[in-house]
């Protein structure tokens, strides 16, 4: 057994802290906060490191301290630096900095993205370990046209010319890279109903009446519509978006309301994937509160790009992640895309993310996984469960806070 306290004014029959073992040390009065020393620092449900993982803290952050105890796996104590979250101190600076506050959290650019992302040119691009010698000394990472990165710190190199600091540790020359330019459609939250839909053609022609094209006027990619009516004629469907003017159905995607899954207690947060109309579409209960575009698999039942079809639950969320198939020797095209932001897994290694390499919102493009454009993915990301403390850069589920249900259809 070991002992967990709250408050500091709790104190034993010899006037230690009752969390102290005999013959240690209590942590200072003036002790504030955790300082985290290792990017994605494991942190874990019990003070030993042969539990589960509870999430991983940010290099640099300042977590609050709530208790202490010695146990083994740790020379110093274990601190709690959350809800059943747990650091060694062996491996953190005890620091008299305030923790972060429930306020601070991760906060994006106007684009949705978390730090400047760039591709990388047409002639790769050589990484170096340190700026002052970078472009000098031999390289220690050799990067492919089109991989994804993204980039914490610029400086310049000794020769004048600038580079940017990868979050994998290395420096890479600006002039080799070109930036990424996200897309910045959003969704929408209903009005009580789903009736409204987007353009998902560049050019939408439109029509006076089915079949009758008013050749002047056209509908741009996602266009928000209302959803006035609908008719088949001509063998075709149509939607009437406003009077005297009808689009074809196959120009346009629109959200469908749905149940809730057995599985979703009255009132739970939810959210459902429409594979046929490419819509996500995120409800509490009965009542869908956001909905917007999505890029699903390319694939069909159970291919390894098709989107996982079934009710499941987030099983980890992560600020970030890298996503390749450097592994894959029968690929007939390598990609690698790091530090994707906005992750949600829901089903192995399928899950919503944020997507800053196309712009395809409402076609099947990915090789698995949900596409978001950056701001809806942030806006999910921040919405579902497990909750993400500041500080943090992965959670993973509890019984008290348990991964939102993601339907896919």
């Amino acid at each position: 057994m070991f002992a967990t306290v709250f408050a500091s004014s709790l104190v034993s029959a010899q006037g230690l802290p009752p969390w102290v073992a005999e013959g240690r040390t209590p942590l200072a009065e003036d002790v504030r906060s955790a300082e985290i020393l290792r990017a994605d620092e494991p942190l874990f449900v019990a003070p030993a490191p042969n539990t589960a993982r509870r999430g991983a803290a940010a290099l640099g952050a300042h977590l609050p301290i709530y208790g202490a105890v010695a146990a083994s796996g740790c020379r110093t104590e274990w601190l709690m630096v959350g809800a059943r979250a747990w650091v060694c101190g062996d491996v953190v600076r005890i620091s008299s900095e305030p923790p972060l506050g429930a306020t601070e959290t991760h906060t994006a650019n106007a684009d949705g993205m978390p730090r400047a992302y760039y591709f990388v040119g047409s002639d790769g691009a050589l990484g170096y370990a340190a700026l002052a010698a970078a472009g000098q000394d031999k390289p220690v990472a050799e990067l492919q046209p089109g991989y994804a990165i993204s980039i914490s710190a610029t400086g310049t190199g000794p020769a004048g010319d600038a580079f940017g600091l990868t979050t994998k540790g290395f420096w890479l020359p600006l002039a080799d890279l070109r930036p990424a330019r996200p897309s910045t459609f959003q969704g929408y939250e209903p009005r009580g109903a789903l009736d409204r839909g987007w353009v998902v053609s560049d050019f939408a022609a439109t029509y006076s009446e089915p079949g009758k094209r008013i050749r002047a006027r056209t509908r741009a990619r996602f266009d928000v519509v209302a959803i006035l009516e609908r008719r088949e004629a001509h063998g075709r469907r149509w939607i009437r978006v406003a009077d005297g003017e009808w689009l074809d159905a196959t120009d346009v995607r629109v959200p469908r309301l749905a149940e809730p899954p057995a599985e979703a207690r009255d009132g739970e947060r939810w959210i459902d994937v429409d594979l046929e109309n490419q819509v996500v579409t995120a409800y509490e209960g009965k009542t869908p509160v956001f909905t917007t575009l999505a890029s699903t698999g390319t694939g069909k039942g159970r291919e390894p790009t098709a989107t996982p079809a079934g009710v499941h639950r987030i099983w980890v969320k992560l600020l970030t992640s890298d996503m390749d198939n450097l592994e894959d020797v029968d690929a007939q095209r390598y990609y690698a895309m790091l530090d994707v932001p906005w992750v949600l897994f829901f089903k192995n290694g399928a899950g919503l993310h944020g997507a800053f390499w196309h712009s395809s919102f409402g076609h099947v493009r990915s090789h698995g996984c949900v596409n978001l454009t950056p701001l809806d993915a942030e806006r999910l990301f921040y919405w579902t469960s497990p909750r993400l403390p500041a500080g943090w850069t992965a959670a993973l589920p509890t019984e008290y806070d348990p991964g939102t249900l993601v339907r896919v259809r």
